[in-house]
């Protein structure tokens, strides 16, 4: 059985530690996610970033002008300097998501099927780190497979 005392000190201490997980989770809601716009030739799409270190940092080398490689239906191109944080390492990516391939120092976005894919989802080389995604149709990204650059800004 707890004593009287014991039971209204923690009255008092659960209000003072839910405003302080208050506070932290109302900054993060409140905090708009950063938005990229992404062109390529005659195509530009806006993409918004994950709260997550990785894609700050890609945020914070904006702009950025590349030659652009392409596997299947994904574009990838050098970003030299960033540290892959490995928030979000995975394999497994749906059409629109950016990345980065930290062994590479790549940032890849998938609007397609890629020489790995067995389904309609691309299939990365090797594990990825998922910092973004386009708003709206990135498969619009196939009308420029030609091209060969990619200037990725700030929105």
């Amino acid at each position: 059985m707890i004593s009287h005392r014991r039971q209204a000190r923690v009255r008092r201490t659960i209000p003072q530690l839910l405003n302080g997980v208050r506070s932290e989770i109302d900054s993060d809601m409140t905090e708009p996610a950063k938005r990229i716009r992404i062109t390529v030739g005659t195509v530009r799409l806006e993409a918004e970033l994950r709260k997550t270190k990785t894609a700050d940092q890609v945020y914070a080398a904006l702009p950025v002008k590349a030659a652009i490689n392409t596997w299947g239906e994904e574009f990838y191109f050098p970003l030299p300097g960033i540290r892959d944080h490995r928030e979000t390492a995975t394999t497994q990516v749906k059409v629109g998501d950016i990345a980065l391939w930290g062994a590479g120092q790549v940032v890849a976005i998938f609007f397609g099927r890629t020489p790995m894919s067995v389904g309609a989802d691309p299939v990365p080389a090797d594990r990825v780190n998922i910092i973004g995604k386009v708003v709206g149709d990135a498969t619009q990204l196939r009308r420029v497979m030609e091209t060969s650059t990619i200037l990725l800004e700030p929105a």
